[in-house]
């Protein structure tokens, strides 16, 4: 191959690339170029403000539902948004001519989503103001809208074991039936074990889908242990670091979602184990519907306050309870702050505290040290303690 250098050049050449640049210039249509690119494209597809699904069926459980969704096409949503497993989805409910938004984690895989289907499972509490409507009103044909997937309860190989150990309680179990999905799909490069908690046999929940996973994958392992029953093939009892240690290979990250005294009993096992911080993950919670659950709450709060909340050049005085989140003061009065995880962690909700004082559980605080410095709050986990002037913006 001929090697070339200056010498060797025809400066005559370089005057045509003029000439043919301008030509090309001159005939190019006068039309700018879309702005919209690629990026834009990719971002609207994955992280749409709300997505507008379908009940397409219903699988009925012992005391939950899982709801099979797929897009409402007549409402403008043609696929379902990517994500990762262990994300969730926020469901917006009304009832009592309200607005309110509850996460829920996705249990079908993310190869699932690209062939037009989620799966969420809600299961019946005691109180539960939007899942018992749920699971009242929701049936086949149902339109719901949802959120983008969001939440931070994946897998991450920059941080995390290769090794996870799925720790579930309940219907904490959802977010690793994603994730087993993945790995058997390929689409983690991880291995699972997963330890599901529950009281009964009869009360596991996806306990054909979690057997099959684990017997057509040498990744993905699932030990069930009861709390209520003792039968043979099963582990008796409570998560303890003992049991955790049985199953546990080599290094590992441990990842816990279930019931907070659960998590909380967890986390006390894990001590034991001297784990650094960054192998220990945690579900969001949500609310908890009363804070003298924290040790650190106050003893002198008021029952009653009062609070003056800010729209724009919208103001609104509430009368309020001291026992509720200031979140869920304001969707009780029609006021609907942008929010999904409903605990502290996503910032959706995010707005500003002109005046009073108010109760943040510390494992609940995820605020910048900025917004904590300049009087900024999460509602979602923020309990008032004293009348406030707050500033919100709707969603």
């Amino acid at each position: 191959m001929d090697k070339h250098n200056l010498n060797s050049l025809n400066p005559a050449k370089f005057t045509e690339l003029i000439k043919n640049r301008e030509i090309a210039i001159a005939s190019a249509p006068f039309k700018m170029p879309d702005a919209t690119g690629q990026a834009n494209d990719l971002y609207k597809q994955l992280h749409p403000n709300k997505q507008y699904l379908r009940v397409h069926s219903v699988i009925n459980h012992k005391n939950a539902k899982t709801f099979i969704l797929k897009p409402s096409e007549e409402k403008g949503t043609k696929e379902c948004a990517y994500f990762s497993a262990g994300q969730y989805l926020s469901v917006f409910a009304e009832k009592d001519g309200k607005i309110y938004s509850r996460p829920y984690s996705i249990v079908s895989s993310p190869k699932e989503s690209l062939a037009g289907t989620y799966m969420i499972t809600v299961k019946s509490v005691d109180g539960g103001l939007i899942s018992n409507t749920i699971l009242k009103e929701w049936k086949t044909g149902t339109e719901v809208t949802v959120s983008d997937p969001t939440g931070n309860f994946t897998y991450e190989p920059l941080r995390d074991a290769h090794h996870i150990v799925g720790i579930a309680g309940g219907s904490g179990i959802t977010p690793f039936v994603s994730l087993a999905k993945a790995v058997r799909d390929g689409d983690e490069d991880c291995s699972l074990t997963v330890i599901y908690a529950i009281r009964s046999e009869d009360d596991i929940l996806f306990k054909n889908e979690l057997d099959a996973l684990a017997e057509n994958s040498d990744k993905i392992k699932v030990i069930y242990v009861l709390s209520h029953q003792h039968k043979e093939g099963f582990e008796q009892g409570f998560v303890t670091a003992e049991l955790i240690s049985k199953y546990a290979e080599g290094q590992y990250s441990v990842f816990i979602c279930g019931p907070k005294q659960m998590v909380s009993f967890v986390d006390k096992e894990l001590e034991k184990l001297s784990l650094e911080k960054k192998y220990i993950r945690h579900e969001v919670h949500g609310e908890v519907a009363d804070p003298a659950y924290f040790a650190e709450y106050p003893s002198d709060v008021p029952e009653n306050v009062r609070i003056t909340v800010k729209v724009k050049d919208q103001i609104t005085e509430i009368k309020a309870s001291t026992k509720n989140t200031i979140l869920r003061i304001l969707e009780q009065n029609s006021i609907t702050p942008p929010s999904r995880c409903r605990s502290g962690e996503c910032g959706f909700c995010r707005s500003r505290l002109i005046s009073g004082r108010v109760f943040v559980p510390e494992k609940l605080d995820k605020r910048r040290q900025a917004d904590n410095k300049f009087g900024y709050l999460h509602p979602c986990c923020s309990y008032p303690l004293s009348d406030l002037v707050i500033e919100v913006t709707e969603a």
